[in-house]
């Protein structure tokens, strides 16, 4: 039986409390201002790098002093500073307001937890061992590089335009999961690896049906950088 739910967040505009200005506290910044937060930062020792993201404006400062008043309209809050109690406090505070915490090396005081995570542009591969071994989880997360190169990003990024398209022309669902199913098992990957484009748009000609290749220009799928 699993613990956690697995899940992918969408947060982009939304506030995000971070209590902590510490290293710990920055990596949770940058990575939450990668998926577009509104992040909101409350810490007493701020590391150079954060004091330049609220200059900036890329993060607002809330003080050096932790007030409940901060998780209003919040939808996730971390804790992460070096003192537990503070942590365990805010975790208590964001419970009672229903809101997502995540307080760093304390499992017990979260809601959730941060996996480890390969990014390959829109493939996501989150690793997790249910917050037990982070090593291990990281671990594992950088085996799998080796398995899913940055083709991947390119990858996922023209299958998402298949699928557009494909949908677009309205064609019965069966059909639909037969055409994604075979481009999935042809050899694009491979030949997106290899750059070889013209290969890539021979294998997508073979695969679309008619009515959705009569709708685009096939070049119009390919990486804007990899055109021409």
């Amino acid at each position: 039986m699993m613990r956690y739910y697995p899940i992918f967040l969408d947060i982009k505009d939304s506030k995000v409390v971070v209590v902590g200005g510490g290293e710990v506290a920055q990596r949770k910044v940058e990575s939450l201002l990668e998926c577009g937060a509104d992040i909101f930062l409350i810490g007493e020792e701020i590391t150079d790098k954060l004091k330049a993201l609220i200059d900036t404006g890329k993060v607002h400062y809330l003080g050096q002093q932790y007030n409940d008043d901060a998780l209003e309209g919040a939808i996730l809050v971390i804790a992460a500073t070096s003192d537990a109690e503070l942590n365990r406090a805010v975790s208590k505070k964001a419970k009672a307001r229903n809101i997502l915490v995540n307080a760093v090396d304390q499992p017990e005081d979260c809601t959730f937890i941060v996996p480890s995570v390969l990014n390959r542009g829109d493939l996501l591969i989150a690793v997790s061992t249910s917050g037990k071994s982070p090593a291990l989880a990281k671990k594992i997360r950088e085996d799998l590089e080796t398995l899913f190169d940055h083709s991947y990003g390119t990858y996922v990024e023209l299958l998402g335009k298949i699928r557009e398209a494909v949908l677009s022309a309205g064609l019965p669902q069966p059909e639909n999961r037969k055409i994604f199913t075979s481009i999935v098992e042809s050899e694009i990957l491979e030949a997106i690896s290899q750059n070889n484009w013209s290969r890539v748009m021979a294998v997508i000609q073979d695969k679309l049906p008619p009515e959705v290749k009569n709708t685009l220009d096939i070049s119009d799928l390919l990486p804007k950088t990899e055109e021409g």
